[in-house]
């Protein structure tokens, strides 16, 4: 599928890095190194701008490696990027660790998904069909 990118990083555009991969790998486009401090955020500018076809998201992600190895993920993860959205593209960075990180440019902070969606048409009714689990929530299904 074509999607439409404005892309003012100065890098190259997001790949994908492997045949079956579904997430792109997207750079930070900053004017110099953010210091991420622990249990602190910060928003990290990608200088992309997209043109998402209707019936579309693209979701921001955490990039696996960076969460496991420096305790670093997307804080509203997924993040969303609507459709009818126009502005940069931004990701919203948290330092989960207890050690600074230092954010370069160019560096692969998160990656893009793009997923389709439905629209919900709401449908009231008094009463909901029955089912096994029923109104068990949070820990209903057990913990082993």
């Amino acid at each position: 599928m074509k999607v439409k990118v404005i892309n003012k990083s100065g890098t190259a555009l997001p790949a994908y890095a492997t045949e079956f991969a579904a997430g792109m790998d997207v750079r930070a486009s900053i004017s110099e190194p953010v210091v991420l401090k622990p249990l602190c955020r910060a928003m990290v500018h990608t200088g992309l701008y997209l043109e998402i076809p209707a019936g579309y998201e693209v979701q921001v992600r955490p990039r696996s490696g960076l969460a496991a190895k420096k305790g670093i993920t997307v804080l509203n993860a997924p993040g969303t990027i609507d459709a009818d959205y126009r502005g940069e593209v931004c990701v919203i960075l948290v330092n989960l660790s207890n050690e600074d990180f230092v954010i370069e440019n160019g560096e692969r902070v998160a990656q893009l998904v793009l997923a389709r969606h439905e629209v919900i048409e709401w449908e009231e009714v008094e009463e909901l069909a029955a089912s096994g689990r029923g109104e068990g929530g949070f820990g209903s299904t057990g913990t082993k």
